[in-house]
């Protein structure tokens, strides 16, 4: 059961990156993807009010499910940027800087100083990020990397998402898995809401002409996205976060693949390969 828990996992989300990107390569823009996706969560999570006891939740719960759903909803909508402006096959293994941003918040606020083998670990992970070009685009330095706008909202996202992952432990924990999913959802409308009357309200009129074509793949998204969440709950109410984290990485690999068959990008044995550096490094890291 835990591996269809973990194979659901990381095919949900894999494929909701395909969706996304696909949604913003239409013209849509990223905000109003974010708010349609929470829309339909909202809808699917309603009728799932009715299976718990809402008011019998603690008061812990309710303060960490809502910034959880705050920085989740923010991750998100970096996370769509991201995928707006670079490659699934770069954006995927990206994923592997959770890690590290995870190991250097907890030597932050909890102060635990890793070992060398820790260390050794995060620079195997930036080594085979360098991979993740063409050899011609990075003329032997990191900058180009860095300099991304891509690369840097997928970056916030990562800082976002790692921030979030603590709450939503909390969440889980006092509040068990189906609420804190449901919660999750409804929590991120009116953020998003608000975020997309905010910013890009004049765009919204236009957005929701285009989007009756979109409408089959928004609610496709909308389901992948439930479903990348309520596993995800399901493997943080099993698993310590630093070995959560580690199963996810298991789906740069998948994201490679499909921004090489899907979106026809280049450099897959090269951004394969850097890939595995990563994971590499992720495990070296984790096991420190």
């Amino acid at each position: 059961m835990e591996f269809l828990i973990v194979v659901g996992r990381i095919f949900s989300s894999s494929f909701s990156n395909v969706v996304q990107k696909k949604l913003a390569q239409q013209g849509l823009h990223p905000l109003f993807i974010v708010f349609a996706s929470y829309v339909v969560l909202s809808i699917i999570s309603i009728p799932f009010l009715l299976t718990f006891e809402s008011f019998n939740l603690p008061t812990e719960f309710w303060l960490n499910i809502f910034f959880a759903a705050l920085l989740d909803m923010a991750g998100t909508l970096f996370l769509v940027m991201s995928l707006s402006k670079t490659d699934l096959s770069v954006f995927g293994p990206l994923n592997a800087y959770k890690v590290v941003i995870s190991m250097f918040l907890a030597m932050i606020f909890i102060g635990e100083i890793p070992s060398k083998q820790g260390f050794i670990g995060v620079a195997t992970i930036v080594i085979g990020s360098y991979f993740l070009f063409p050899a011609k685009s990075t003329q032997g330095s990191f900058l180009p990397l860095f300099l991304d706008k891509g690369v840097q909202y997928r970056f916030l996202s990562i800082l976002l998402f790692s921030i979030g992952t603590l709450p939503l432990k909390s969440a889980v924990v006092s509040g068990g898995v189906l609420p804190t999913t449901v919660f999750w959802c409804l929590f991120g409308l009116p953020l998003a809401t608000l975020i997309q009357w905010r910013f890009v309200h004049h765009h919204f009129a236009k957005d929701l002409n285009e989007i009756k074509s979109s409408l089959a793949p928004i609610i496709f998204l909308a389901c992948l996205i439930f479903m990348m969440q309520y596993t995800t709950m399901l493997v943080l109410s099993e698993f310590l976060i630093v070995y959560s984290l580690a199963l996810f990485q298991l789906s740069m690999l998948l994201q490679v693949v499909l921004g090489h068959q899907l979106f026809n990008e280049k450099n897959l044995f090269r951004r394969l390969s850097a890939c595995l550096v990563m994971v590499a490094g992720s495990l070296l890291v984790l096991n420190a």
